[in-house]
Formats: structure tokens, sequence, C-alpha cells
């Protein structure tokens, strides 16, 4: 696949100034960097296809070759390409803007490190979510080294300037009729080596360790929900700050409740003769029992909602309600006296003249129309 030109990439024209070769490879670079886009294969190549046009087009005698024999003229330079560095024509180009933060104005990387972040998925109970918790737990994480206190250096010794490039984190390297700078190999970039490492982190500066920390879980966190515990992640490099803890939560089913954000939902189920007649049962909610009132003549499948009797969310102040639905119980193991009270209720049912049934005749109806439209 052929390269695209390297003005097209940049968007520039081919008799555009230094300044605005420049400011175009910033805007590109800015725009794709994969300190940006993290993941983004798309990106990292626009990046690499930018970095390689402003080497090029940024230096007067390979912009000139490149005019006169395009990128045939460059491939003549086989090591001009190298390896490819995020930080080493950014850093040129943005060092005076950010400073350490990607390099220093000497080409040298900055060698602090922010730490990883980290996710612990943490499990509750329903009432560990609705009233909150304190809980202990145990995450392996890299931690600073305590004996080199993160620095990597055995103890009494400190580290050193880099012979290799003294210091720059970066060394020039001769191709054919160019000179080009490429990241150090032995210090890789940071300008600095460790004589001495440290013999417990072997000169990382960091080390793995098993931690316990405890988590206020606060009231009314659901599935889902995400704490941060700041600086509760790995640690930094070299001093850099530590990443930070993120708690995922999830919420056991529950054996009697289900919970909808602030709302609760349960069944209740009740005899045949209370939903006839009438009756008090008593339900449970989420701090304590309370008596339900069932009217007579109460249909399976009836919900009742009490008011206040929810719980109140992480996210919304307000009480939410409890939704009770009833559950008409057939009895089972009958003896024959009491199947024989059945039969004598259903014929007593049967034979009287009133409508004992509020859904049957309702029910027959509809499915008499529907098998008239099926024409059965």
């Amino acid at each position: 696949m052929s390269k695209q030109d390297f003005y097209q990439t940049l968007g520039i024209a081919k008799n555009s100034t230094d300044a605005e070769i420049k400011k175009a490879y910033r805007r590109l670079a800015m725009k794709h960097h994969p300190d940006r886009n993290p993941g983004n294969k798309t990106s990292e190549q626009k990046f690499k296809e930018g970095k390689e046009a402003y080497e090029v087009l940024s230096d007067p005698r390979k912009r000139s070759t490149y005019d006169q024999f395009g990128h045939a003229g460059m491939n003549t330079q086989s090591g001009m390409g190298g390896g490819f560095n995020p930080g080493d024509s950014f850093n040129d180009i943005f060092g005076d803007m950010f400073g350490d933060i990607f390099g220093s104005r000497r080409g040298q990387r900055s060698n602090i490190q922010r730490g990883s972040d980290l996710r612990y998925n943490l499990t509750l109970d329903l009432e560990q979510a609705v009233f909150g918790d304190t809980i202990k737990i145990k995450i392996p994480s890299l931690t600073t080294c305590p004996p080199c206190k993160g620095s990597g250096a055995k103890t009494g010794t400190s580290r050193a300037t880099c012979q290799k490039c003294d210091g720059r984190g970066n060394v020039r390297v001769q191709q054919g009729f160019f000179t080009l700078q490429q990241t150090c190999p032995v210090c890789r970039g940071t300008g600095q080596t460790i004589p001495f490492p440290c013999a417990d982190c072997n000169g990382s500066g960091r080390v793995q360790k098993n931690r316990t920390i405890s988590i206020k879980i606060p009231s009314g966190v659901d599935n889902a929900d995400r704490i941060r515990l700041s600086n509760e992640g790995e640690a930094g490099i070299n001093g850099g700050p530590a990443g930070d803890l993120y708690v995922d939560i999830t919420v056991r089913e529950h054996s009697i409740f289900t919970r909808e954000g602030s709302n609760l939902f349960c069944n209740v189920p009740t005899s045949f003769s209370t939903a006839v007649l009438g009756g008090v049962v008593k339900v449970p909610t989420i701090d304590g029992a309370v008596n339900l009132t069932i009217p007579s003549e109460t249909q399976s499948g009836k919900v009742f909602r009490l008011k206040g009797k929810g719980i109140t969310s992480y996210r919304d102040t307000r009480i939410g309600d409890l939704y009770c639905k009833l559950q008409i119980e057939t009895p089972v193991n009958l003896d024959s006296k009491q199947k024989s009270l059945l039969k004598q209720f259903e014929e007593s049912i049967n034979s009287s003249s009133k409508n004992h049934r509020p859904h049957k005749s309702s029910w027959k109806k509809s499915v008499k129309q529907f098998f008239d439209r099926l024409g059965i």
C-alpha cells in the first residue's frame, strides 16, 4: 500500500513555512496522541504517520530530499522511521508547552509516573446495601518499596546520570547522510540509571503486596454503583501519585424482596379463605413487620402499596414504597372430609343465581372471539 504524501498527512501546502509545519503537526499530535486515545488503533496510526511526516518536513535537508525524490528518497535511509515512540517528536514540539509532562527540554523523558487504577468487585447483601456498612477487603497491588522508598536504588546509594546519553535521554545515530535522534537504549529515555538496584524490588521501586482496606459503604447503593477511593490504587513510579481504587457494587438476590430503585417488591402468600372473607396478614418490611389488611373477595395478584416502606436510594433522598403482591395458595394434602366439603361448596356456587366468578364470563367471551377470528 503506497504512503500518503507527507504534506497531505499534515494537511498543509508544499510551500508551507516551518512555523506552519510545526503548527499543523501540533494540531494533529494533540488530536491523535495515544495517551488521549488509548486502544484506538486508527488514532495511533494517524499519529505515527504525522510523526514520520513531521520528522522529514521539519528538517531542511530531509525536506529537500523528499521534495526531489518523494518517498523513494526516504527509503534509502533505512533507519529513519525507527520504532514507534509516541514521545520523541511529540516532546520536541510540545516540550516548551508541557515541560516534564512529556519530557524536559533536554529531550529527557519524565520518569515520574502515576500508579495504575485498580478495580474490585464487591458483592453485598440487600441489608448492607440499604443501610450501609464498613467492610474490610484485601487487595493485591504494587506498593512503594519500603527499603528504597520507591527510588529503586539500594539503601545508601542513589540514581546516577546515564553515561550513554549524558542524562539527555536520547542519543544521536548516524544513518547515511542523516543524523537521527533516538531514545537512549540504556536508560530508556529517563536520563538516569541505577548502579546498585534495591534487592527487594530489583530496582523497580515497587513490590507486590496484599493490602487490607476498609471501605465505607454508603446507604442506598445498588447494582452497578461504583465507589472511588482516591490514592488507593497501585503506587506511582519514582515518587509519582498513586492510582485510585474503584469498587463496583453487586447486590445478591434476596429471599423475600426484589428491588427497583427506591421501591421494594414482595409476594405475600395467603389462604383461600382469607382472600374470600378478608383478614389481616403480617408482612415483612426492610426494617420490621407490619399488618396488612386484606379486604374480602380479594383476587389473586392484587398488589397493595405500603407508602414509605421502601428504601432511600444512594442517588435519591426520597424514600420509596413497598409493593405487596397477593398470592392465593391452593390447598394441598386434603383428606376425604376436606375434599367433600369443597365439593359441596363448589356445587353451592354453581347452583346459585349470583355471579361468584367475576372474571369467568369475560374470559369465556374473549376465548369465543378468539376462536371466531381463527374460524374454529
